[in-house]
Formats: structure tokens, C-alpha cells, sequence
């Protein structure tokens, strides 16, 4: 998938899920303003992956939203759906770590799926 997830890999360290924003991200004002842009950028240049050892999530181009959370110190990953995200499988996904540090990133497909390869990694 993303270039930064594979060029970030500690050694040892192998990519376990990876997951991309929805679709859904294309029906919005912002995509019909832009022509389909911005929206072509952000599915571009966001990555969310889960390794053997860390939770990695990265969105942006210019300016960069990462986060890269050891297995270890992450509480929780809660996910947030609406109905419509339920039907069409989207949400967002919120990561607690051990410090009280809470991270979220919306529109994520397939969130359901994502916490349970996290759960069975972090076993």
C-alpha cells in the first residue's frame, strides 16, 4: 500500500492489516468544489496499518497527521459509525493509549475489521 508505512518498518517488524479511507469521501461538498481532487489526494496519501509490533496511521500531503503507537501502550481502539457507516462500512477509529493519549481518524473502510486484526495482534 503506502510508501511511508514500508518505509518506516523497524527491523523485524511486518505489516499484519492495512487499511484506506472510504469511498464515501467523494460525496461531499469539498469533492464537488475541487472536482474530485482533494479527495483523489487524501485517499492518496493516507495509510493506516497494523504491524506485529505498532499501530501506524498517517494522513496527509503537505501538512502530515502520523501516528505510530507501539502495541504495548495502546488501551483501546473504539469505533465510532453512524447508521450510514454501518450499511456502507465506514467510521472512525479512535485510538487510546496508556498515557490518556486519544487519536482519531474518520471515514476509515472496513473499521470493525481493523480493531479485530488489532485485538488479535495485540494477543
Amino acid at each position: 500500500m503506502g510508501s511511508y508505512v514500508h518505509n518506516n518498518l523497524i527491523s523485524g517488524e511486518q505489516v499484519v492489516y492495512e487499511a484506506r479511507l472510504h469511498w464515501i469521501i467523494f460525496f461531499s461538498l469539498r469533492s464537488v468544489f475541487t472536482l474530485l481532487i482533494f479527495p483523489l489526494i487524501d485517499r492518496w496519501t493516507s495509510e493506516f496499518a497494523i504491524t506485529n509490533k505498532r499501530v501506524i496511521m498517517k494522513v496527509g500531503l503537505i501538512w502530515r497527521k502520523a501516528l505510530e503507537m507501539n502495541l504495548s501502550k495502546i488501551e483501546s481502539v473504539n469505533v465510532d459509525q453512524t447508521i450510514m457507516g454501518r450499511i456502507l462500512g465506514y467510521g472512525a477509529i479512535t485510538i487510546i493509549g496508556t498515557g490518556g493519549t486519544r487519536e482519531s481518524f474518520h471515514r476509515i473502510s472496513k473499521p470493525m475489521e481493523f480493531r479485530r486484526v488489532f485485538q488479535e495482534t495485540q494477543s
